[in-house]
């Protein structure tokens, strides 16, 4: 364990509930996932800087597009070099970090046994084409694991919207999408939206201590708020997919 996975590990506790519960959502997929002996080959698109993925025991392969000029560098999505660089000093279960889109993937098929893509499919004008080839990478009896806001009650309209959003999935929408390519599909709610999921959201590398307080209080009270939510379409910031290839 490096310095930087140790603080992580450290921290994780204070971090927000998306986080933690899709932190915890693929430790439990892996643990349970018996078809292997050996550690789980993850592939993480659109990873990054992922910490979903830090520590957890599987090899994993970190893929995102390039970082361009324009909304992805304001954002601060895709892979710049000095970002491989850090990666690669930091974690130590990566074992590869590719640069290159899903949609226009070269990988082989049925090369990894899991798939997590957290945040990122939301972002994807070809969604079609970017869930087809994350199956085709699957091994059989596989799964994948998607997050994205939730489009049944966070529309992305009006002057709140997301630039680098491509649209907002309802429950359904994303079902219908995962299961053109998936044999058995989940799609749940999670995360209860409201001020102290924005409290919690607040960086805790803020100088003002009373700024750091509030964001741990929204930290905590958020982690209740969100329990038992999986059917609540209503105030609710993110769908939660898992999607196994059974052939």
């Amino acid at each position: 364990m490096t310095s930087y996975e140790f603080m992580r590990w450290l921290t994780f506790p204070l971090m927000t509930t998306h986080l933690v519960t899709v932190r915890n959502d693929i430790k439990r997929l892996i643990k349970t996932d018996a078809s292997v002996n050996k550690p789980l080959s993850i592939l993480d698109v659109g990873g990054r800087k992922s910490p979903y993925t830090i520590n957890l025991a599987a090899d994993v392969t970190l893929l995102d597009v390039p970082q361009e000029a324009g909304t992805k560098e304001a954002l601060n999505l895709g892979f710049t070099e000095s970002i491989l660089t850090n990666i690669q000093k930091k974690r130590s279960n990566i074992s590869d970090v590719l640069i290159q889109d899903m949609t226009q993937s070269t990988l082989p098929e049925a090369c990894y046994d899991a798939v997590v893509s957290i945040e990122v499919i939301e972002h994807v004008e070809a969604d079609d084409l970017f869930v087809k080839h994350i199956a085709q990478v699957l091994k059989k009896n596989g799964w994948a694991y998607f997050t994205t806001p939730n489009g049944d009650f966070i529309k992305n309209e009006g002057p709140g919207k997301n630039p680098d959003h491509v649209r907002h999935y309802t429950r359904q929408e994303l079902h219908d999408l995962l299961s053109q390519y998936f044999d058995t599909v989940d799609v749940h709610y999670a995360v209860s939206t409201g001020k102290y999921r924005v409290w919690s959201l607040q960086s805790l590398k803020s100088t003002n201590p009373i700024r750091i307080l509030k964001s741990l209080l929204g930290t905590v009270v958020n982690r209740f708020q969100s329990r038992g939510l999986e059917q609540c379409s209503q105030n609710t910031a993110h769908l939660v997919a898992v999607a196994y290839k059974d052939r």
